[in-house]
């Protein structure tokens, strides 16, 4: 079609939806989102500033000790391959000096950084010399290639010129200084690939945004209401549950009637900075609304929740982005009364859905482009309209 649409009959085969991938290469069973995002206007040169930093090993922990560096503990990208082994490697190449990778951090308020790609390694090396700063337990030398001798040892069982060695070297810093705006800041990021792959949306925000938000979506991403409505299926490593929550936040904050930007990634990073600025009894409000929609998603729609359905399709598609959004936002505004009815009435529900998904601008809605103002509201509104055709039969 000539306006870039897409229908279920045209240039789509069910069985080969685009899933999001782990670091391993295995599904996430979360569907690959097209969102539809651009740049509406170049950035200004003059606003980003972006410096070249040379601090010392023992100058970088002095930070984590006084917590001016954001080393967002719960971030951890690449889960399951900084075993024991690679982190004492990381170590041994200190004491080799072998020069490490940069490091790339953004300058916050009160001059805190927070360390967008680096996090294992500074962290592996707060283990290492000071890992009461971070609360672990301290890292002993094991599987060293070179300097074997060495097997074993902790921090202070080096010979102190190997000590001093450690703690005086430097290390590559770039800073994203403050007065960059935050968007410049994302769009920087989001071009790192320093490990293979890059950085997640999420993963940035995770590690952009500090407050309260990390930990509540993390609490909402683990509870047995979501695991249940999304077959327990999706994966945590790369944050795409967590997503799918602030998604629901974001829904709830600003009613989809109300979205009209367009960057659906500043409207998440929005609700991030909405949801760090409330007080706890708003969180919790939140939070009795998000369980209350996880339950009425999984009774309205069973094992298929927040997933695309086809006739005579039997098999069980990944988890949708938008769909995700747009059923569970939608049911918790129901009554329970009303969440009874259509889970009583399943059969009316799964009718009323496979139209929708017959629907090319429905499809497309959920399908491409799916950031678009238009397509937002148009698949909250039909959704909508849906379950109260089956309340009023």
């Amino acid at each position: 079609m000539s306006d870039g649409t897409t229908t279920p009959e045209a240039g789509f085969v069910q069985d080969r939806i685009p899933v999001e991938l782990d670091e391993t290469g295995f599904s996430t069973d979360v569907e690959k989102e097209d969102i539809g995002e651009r740049i509406d206007s170049p950035f200004d040169p003059d606003l980003i500033e972006v410096q070249t930093r040379n601090p010392t090993v023992a100058l970088l922990l002095n930070r984590i000790r006084r917590g001016t560096i954001d080393l967002a503990p719960d971030f951890q990208r690449r889960a399951g391959i900084w075993t024991q082994q690679a982190q004492s490697r990381l170590i041994e190449s200190l004491l080799l000096r072998i020069t490490l990778p940069t490091l790339y951090a953004a300058e916050g308020e009160e001059d805190i950084w927070a360390i967008v790609d680096g996090v294992q390694r500074l962290s592996t090396i707060a283990r290492f010399v000071t890992p009461e700063h971070i609360g672990a337990t301290p890292l002993r030398l094991t599987g060293l290639e070179y300097l074997t001798e060495f097997d074993g040892c902790a921090f202070g069982d080096l010979p102190g010129r190997l000590q001093t060695r450690i703690e005086e070297t430097e290390l590559v810093v770039l800073l994203i200084r403050r007065g960059t705006p935050e968007e410049v800041k994302f769009n920087i990021f989001a071009r790192i690939n320093t490990g293979g792959r890059p950085l997640t949306r999420q993963e940035l925000r995770h590690a952009l945004i500090p407050g309260p938000a990390r930990s509540f979506l993390a609490e909402l991403a683990h509870s047995h209401a979501f695991r249940q409505a999304t077959g327990g299926s999706v994966s945590a490593e790369r944050m795409s549950d967590r997503e799918m929550c602030l998604r629901f936040l974001a829904f709830s904050l600003t009613p989809p009637e109300d979205y009209a930007s367009g960057d659906f990634d500043k409207f998440l990073r929005q609700a991030m900075h909405q949801v760090n600025g409330m007080d706890s009894a708003g969180r919790d409000a939140l939070h009795a609304r998000f369980l209350s929609s996880m339950d009425a998603s999984f009774a309205v729609f069973g094992e298929h929740a927040f997933r695309k359905r086809f006739r005579e399709i039997t098999r069980r598609s990944p988890v949708n982005k938008a769909l995700f959004e747009a059923q569970s936002v939608t049911l918790s505004g129901y009554t329970k009364g009303m969440i009874d009815l259509l889970a009583e009435r399943h059969s009316q529900v799964e009718e009323g859905f496979l139209d929708l998904m017959d629907d090319a601008d429905f499809f497309n809605a959920v399908s491409a482009g799916t950031g678009d103002v238009g397509k937002v509201r148009l698949r909250f509104r039909m959704l909508d309209e849906m379950f109260l055709e089956v309340l009023n039969a």
